[in-house]
């Protein structure tokens, strides 16, 4: 598994106890699941530093503790996983950035609530410098944008999914930010369970970016809001 460093854009200082990976491979879902535990359990017992990791999945659906089962329209499309983070059901694969961020919620004085909120603000600034105006909903966790690119301010789509789990303050999970996926694998679920409103992605917006360029925004973004 190749891991590379991201060094751009980023204040050493700031960052010396933050780890920045990247895999620009597609990495299996259960071979990320058991990494993860295994930070988790490393920086709970000060073995190693708060980490980001920055990947992409092959395609599967992901059920969190609030799933509905009938939500799952296709079961058979995709793998399925079961797994402890909140929320319900949703999608990930190639063309999508998955952002499991690692962190120490005590060290840095933050409850789960603030938390999410700083996840959804970091995703805001991120799409901001993109031209993208990315906005909360405090009845719908995630980012959501208006369609006016198709003169229907009105309509509302999702454009990150926000997914988070706390064992022992330290965190796992994290986003999913939809950059060029294919928007078909989403009709196989009701996606976190909001069956009135559509998904959408960077390429859907008309905002052809690079994988690379996302994770330099989002870098970027991360340093101004935590």
């Amino acid at each position: 598994m190749m891991i590379a460093y991201l060094t751009n854009q980023v204040d050493q200082t700031f960052f010396r106890d933050i780890n920045w990976c990247r895999d620009n491979g597609i990495i299996e879902y259960k071979t990320a699941l058991a990494k993860m535990e295994r930070l988790v359990k490393a920086i709970r017992q000060g073995n190693a530093p708060e980490t980001v990791w920055l990947l992409e999945h092959p395609p599967v659906y992901t059920a969190g503790t609030s799933a509905n089962n009938s939500d799952l329209l296709k079961p058979n499309r995709f793998p399925v996983y079961h797994i402890g983070r909140g929320g319900q059901f949703t999608y990930h694969g190639p063309g999508q950035r998955i952002a499991y961020v690692i962190l120490d919620l005590k060290r840095r004085r933050l409850n789960v609530r603030t938390y999410v909120h700083a996840l959804e603000e970091w995703l805001i600034q991120a799409l901001k410098q993109l031209g993208v105006q990315g906005e909360r909903r405090d009845s719908r966790i995630g980012i959501w944008v208006r369609r006016i690119d198709l003169g229907d301010p009105i309509r509302e789509e999702k454009l990150a999914a926000i997914g988070v789990r706390v064992q022992r303050w330290v965190t796992l999970h994290g986003f999913a930010l939809n950059v060029s996926p294919d928007l078909s694998h989403f009709d196989g679920i009701v996606p976190c369970g909001i069956s009135n409103h559509r998904v959408t992605s960077l390429t859907d917006l008309g905002v052809p970016v690079k994988m690379s360029e996302v994770d330099e925004v989002l870098v970027d973004a991360f340093n101004k809001v935590f």
